[in-house]
């Protein structure tokens, strides 16, 4: 019974380390929104410079390395692009509310960090949980379904949306798939398509957050805030497909014949 608590707790550890970015990100939003003195400078524009300051820190105490940054940097620039279509006059599925000097169209630069607290807690949790993996798909399958994926965001607001078959191909593609995750001195293993589900139903919860803190508003939270559908699950669960194969490309997948210590199951039988 105590070792699990003393595992227990430095899996919670662990994986605060692995979410440090993303929870300053969520942090300072709500800060912000019930404390803000600078008058001459805009919200955005300073949650902008407090991330960007924030990320020099990870770095000089190398608390991220060089190749997670560039992570965060992809998924800036893939999230800001996806951003400008999604706030764009006539699609408008969700909006900016304040001011920003910093911003492109109706985004302010901020916005990608969002994303890529994402990218950087899957990076760093990689790491720190020395990940591995059996049954793991090809690249070049994965790679495809991200990228059907990523499209299917733009082009669902003109043509039929194939997130349901997506998702059904990611199931298909990725059932077999158990993660190996080391918290101590022991691999535990999970299915990874159940690992992704978790994280989603986080990034749902911090989104709640987010949106009742007015960082963005979705239409129906225009005339007052309501907690944000389940139905955005599907479109998060995707995201987590997508920005695992993204980190995957420099944390390339391992297997388990790696593993040099005993392993122990962990939501799935032995004999799975």
């Amino acid at each position: 019974m105590k070792q699990g608590l003393l595992e227990f707790w430095a899996f919670g550890i662990k994986q605060a380390r692995a979410c440090l970015f993303g929870g300053f990100l969520l942090g300072i939003m709500v800060l912000t929104q019930y404390w803000y003195p600078f008058s001459a400078l805009h919200r955005y524009d300073f949650l902008l410079l407090a991330a960007l300051a924030f990320q020099a820190v990870l770095l000089l105490f190398k608390l991220e390395s060089p190749r997670e940054a560039m992570v965060i940097l992809v998924f800036h620039l893939v999230a800001t692009l996806m951003e400008l279509f999604k706030t764009m006059d006539g699609i408008n599925a969700w909006a900016y509310p304040g001011e920003a000097v910093f911003k492109l169209g109706n985004v302010p630069l901020f916005a990608g960090f969002m994303y890529s607290a994402v990218g950087s807690y899957i990076a760093r949790v990689w790491r720190l949980f020395d990940f591995r993996f059996s049954h793991y798909p090809r690249r070049r399958w994965t790679v495809l379904l991200a990228l059907l994926a990523y499209l299917n965001f733009f082009a669902h607001h003109y043509l039929v949306d194939l997130r349901w078959g997506i998702l059904a191909a990611v199931g298909v593609l990725f059932w077999r798939v158990d993660v190996y995750f080391k918290v101590q001195d022991k691999h535990r293993r999970m299915p990874l398509l159940v690992g992704w589900l978790l994280v989603a139903l986080f990034i749902w919860f911090a989104e709640n957050i987010a949106t009742f803190t007015k960082v963005w508003l979705y239409p129906n939270q225009l005339g007052g805030w309501q907690m944000v559908s389940l139905g955005k699950l599907g479109a998060w669960y995707l995201l987590m497909m997508l920005s695992f194969v993204l980190v995957s490309l420099i944390h390339r997948p391992q297997g388990p014949d790696l593993l040099r210590r005993p392993m122990l199951s962990w939501l799935v039988p032995s004999g799975r």
